[in-house]
């Protein structure tokens, strides 16, 4: 896990090549195209590329009227306004006449860091995982992204791909097969299970580690479809472990742990804690810090396993 590379680099550099690929994937920015990597497909496809401007609204419209056209549109923005400011254009524009339209949502949870807690998106997974017809991939590092870039494009229908701003661990090798809606067990255990997502993937491997020396055999379900959700390897997991707690750089509201919690509480009622961000917004300063402050870190996790260990029956 030494290398680090952002999501969001992986995705601008997939769907740089998918742009080669098929002359069919148009992308569509919201004047951030550097921040978001959609700049170098613009540069080598400027006929293919459409920069909209503060317009976050108009680009979601635009590419629905791209898709109906026949073509596969990716469009670019920060998760905040992506999710939220053109929540009505990708309800209704997309998930409602279930148009082929992929958004690449990046700098979303609170490692956007000093862009502070107006531009921290804590609630888009929620957001977009209760739109009929959405799916949500929430990659946890550049080897899974690119695999959800290319699902997406595989995918006749909406697709939402959260993505972050700052560098995180590669914790797959090159040929992992992505597939959507299909958890990965990335460590088996007996005590209990970390159910994790994004960047809190590789949080939960550390935290597994470093209870393996305390004689406590933690597994790890790496979830980066959160819609549609894995059921049945989180049941297997609660019903191998007993026990469960969810790690995601989001609101403990409505995203992973809520997910989860709604597969526990129908087909296996078992101890469960969810790891994320308290019902509050982000702020400024730096990741590392704010991880720290909201209790995200892999001492949060080992901290939080091992309280829920104690109401196993």
């Amino acid at each position: 896990m030494s290398k680090k590379i952002a999501t969001r680099e992986a995705y601008g550099e997939a769907l740089l090549q998918l742009g080669r690929e098929n002359p069919d994937i148009v992308a569509l920015d919201a004047d951030l195209a550097k921040s978001t990597k959609s700049y170098d497909f613009g540069k080598t496809f400027p006929e293919r590329f459409f920069d909209m401007g503060v317009a976050e609204q108009n680009m979601i419209g635009t590419a629905a009227g791209l898709a109906a056209a026949g073509k596969i549109p990716f469009c670019s923005s920060f998760a905040i306004f992506a999710s939220g400011r053109a929540f009505e254009q990708v309800r209704n524009s997309v998930a409602y006449t279930r148009l082929n339209v992929k958004i690449g949502a990046s700098h979303a949870g609170i490692t956007v860091g000093e862009d502070g807690g107006s531009h921290a998106s804590v609630e888009d997974i929620a957001i977009m995982r209760v739109l009929p017809n959405m799916t949500v991939f929430v990659p946890a590092d550049a080897v899974e992204t690119v695999g959800a870039v290319r699902a997406a494009a595989a995918i006749d229908g909406p697709v939402y791909i959260r993505l972050g701003r700052s560098a995180v661990p590669v914790l797959h090798k090159e040929g992992f097969q992505f597939e959507p809606g299909k958890a990965v067990v990335l460590r088996e255990g007996k005590d209990a299970t970390i159910v994790a997502t994004g960047i809190m993937v590789a949080a939960a491997l550390e935290a597994a580690e470093q209870l393996e020396s305390k004689g406590i055999r933690i597994g790890v379900l790496d979830v980066h479809t959160i819609k549609p959700i894995d059921v049945e390897a989180i049941v297997n997991a609660a019903r191998k472990t007993g026990a469960v707690v969810t790690a995601e750089e989001h609101s403990i509201i409505g995203g992973l742990g809520g997910a989860v919690a709604e597969v526990l509480a129908e087909h296996c009622p078992i101890p469960l804690k969810r790891v994320g961000i308290p019902d509050q917004f982000g702020e400024s300063g730096a990741p590392a810090e704010l991880l720290e402050k909201n209790g995200m870190t892999p001492r949060h996790l080992i901290a939080a396993i091992e309280e829920i260990i104690t109401k196993k029956g």
